[in-house]
């Protein structure tokens, strides 16, 4: 990965998937110290389970529905939707159809390293 931190570019093609969760993988686009890029993928029915972090995110939903938990509200979002989770509340995501999120971080999530 530290070969990654000192690249401007990297090619989706050569990035290998990281399963996380049953029905959820994930891929580290770009990264660096201030902030991260993660393609996350979900199958029907897979869920990003409740959690928090010190990171603020912002994530957009490329393809699927998703229903969004932050703060203990919950809304669907679908292809084009975003949301954002500021830092250190509740969130997880359960996917109504199979999507991809393109989550970003910051500052970046040093434990996916």
């Amino acid at each position: 990965m530290t070969e990654r931190l000192n690249s401007f570019f990297q090619h989706e093609r050569d990035i290998a998937w990281e399963a996380t969760e049953p029905g959820v993988r994930r891929k580290i686009m770009a990264y660096g110290p201030d902030l991260m890029v993660v393609r996350v993928a979900f199958e029907a029915g897979a869920v990003g389970r409740a959690h928090q972090h010190p990171h603020r995110q912002a994530s957009y939903v490329e393809s699927g529905v998703f229903d969004v938990t932050i703060d203990g509200r919950t809304g669907r979002l679908s292809a084009g939707d975003t949301f954002f989770v500021p830092e250190n509340l509740v969130h997880g995501v359960t996917a109504v159809e199979a999507g991809q999120l393109i989550d970003s971080f910051t500052p970046m999530r040093g434990e996916f390293l």
